[in-house]
């Protein structure tokens, strides 16, 4: 039996090997924020806070690319614990406004510490300058697609 020319296909196709990094990222990060009580998407939602320096409840909806619903439940989780706080926009009372607070902050401090440790046994076949040749090419691949994205979504606010 004779095998089957293969046709203007590459060398390589970086999709499963994307997949197989991403997947022992994510369950190497679980595991050291799940002590910390956090899962990704609390410190996704964490991250964003502090990075915006708060935000209405609606605009982080809106960031995080969640259903209203889904990030009131979020908060939820996230203000049980007393890493957020939530109030009435003093410009708009049927807005809430969510902002980081000091122990919300000082954990997701801890829990980036742990996740670049994550990082770096994750990409310890790689050297410095190969990690950020990767970021760099990770970064433009995600920028392109996103432009994309809202090029062909183009009556979306916000792209």
């Amino acid at each position: 039996m004779t095998s089957l020319p293969v046709v203007n296909q590459p060398p390589h196709r970086c999709g499963a090997l994307l997949d197989h990094l991403s997947r022992r990222m994510r369950l190497r990060s679980e595991s050291v924020l799940a002590p910390l009580g956090l899962r990704p998407r609390h410190l996704i939602a964490l991250t964003v806070l502090r990075d915006l320096g708060g935000s209405s409840q609606q605009d982080l909806a809106k960031t995080l690319e969640m259903d209203g619903t889904n990030v009131v439940g979020l908060l939820n989780d996230l203000e049980a614990e007393n890493l957020v706080e939530r109030r009435r926009s003093p410009v708009d009372r049927r807005r809430h406004v969510v902002e980081l607070t000091d122990v919300g902050a000082k954990l997701l401090a801890r829990a980036e510490f742990a996740l670049a440790a994550v990082e770096n046994e994750v990409l310890a076949g790689l050297s410095d300058d190969q990690r950020e040749q990767l970021y760099e090419l990770l970064h433009q691949a995600t920028n392109k697609t996103e432009t994309q994205a809202c090029t062909e979504a183009a009556a979306e606010p916000g792209c």
